[in-house]
């Protein structure tokens, strides 16, 4: 009883604390941005769609990467029947191949560090 004003008190600032991230995001206008990436160069169809390949590439390229070096299986069958090559270098980099317009602006956007360029060659770039 007397120390409800204490909990209170408490209760408040632990709520300030929990939603900051919220309001500081709201307040600084980053909430509703979304980068622009650049649309690929050729093909008309992904390997996968729109949705699934933004919110999933990544386990795709790493089962894709365990699936060719540890079992030998280099074809991907994509849910339309299409076949494709299980490779970032040829079959992704083939239509998206501005890194910088394409890759680079969302995983800065999200601070994200990918580890695909530690064996594989940048787009555009000679290797060293």
């Amino acid at each position: 009883m007397y120390d409800s004003p204490k909990v209170l008190l408490g209760l408040v600032i632990f709520l300030v604390l929990i939603t900051f991230p919220i309001w500081y995001n709201i307040a600084g206008g980053t909430a509703e941005y979304v980068p622009e990436l650049e649309k690929p160069v050729k093909g008309e169809n992904c390997v996968a769609d729109t949705e699934y390949m933004r919110s999933s590439h990544m386990d795709l390229l790493n089962t894709w990467r365990n699936e060719v070096v540890r079992d030998g299986d280099r074809v991907y069958t994509a849910p339309d029947g299409k076949k494709y090559n299980k490779s970032l270098s040829q079959t992704c980099l083939d239509c998206h191949s501005n890194k910088e317009g394409f890759c680079d602006k969302c995983h800065d956007y999200l601070k994200i560090e990918p580890y695909c360029w530690d064996c594989h060659i940048i787009p555009g770039k000679e290797m060293k």
